[in-house]
């Protein structure tokens, strides 16, 4: 994995769990690495990880059932999907928009834009 210091790397390991959701690569009921497993395969202390299990956790997005492991939850794309369309709308736009007015890139710039990336 390759992490950015813009956001902390537990949020960063979470973010691609909920990628591979809103990718439907994993659904509901579906066993998720262990701590360990997944500490080893990204590089990372298991400290971290846990900290994104227990965000996950906290978000009702992966539930763990002792001596087994850790699950995604029931309706976990929906779930998955309001967190991220939440966190878009509260963060990543209004940002986007801080920095648009910074730099002069007017609405119509940026609809140019979107849509030469859309097409």
């Amino acid at each position: 994995m390759d992490f950015h210091k813009q956001q902390p790397i537990y949020l960063q390991i979470a973010d691609v769990l909920l990628e591979d959701i809103l990718q439907r690569k994993i659904s509901d009921g579906e066993r998720v690495p262990s701590v360990r497993e997944l500490a080893l395969s990204v590089q990372v202390n298991p400290n971290t990880v846990q900290r994104s299990y227990q965000w996950l956790q906290d978000e009702e997005i992966i539930i763990q059932k002792r001596g087994i492991g850790f699950f995604l939850c029931d309706k976990v794309y929906e779930k998955t999907l309001h967190i991220k369309r939440d966190e878009l709308i509260k963060v990543t736009i209004p940002e986007t928009i801080k920095q648009m007015k910074l730099l002069g890139i007017g609405i119509h710039e940026f609809e140019e834009i979107f849509q030469s990336m859309h097409n």
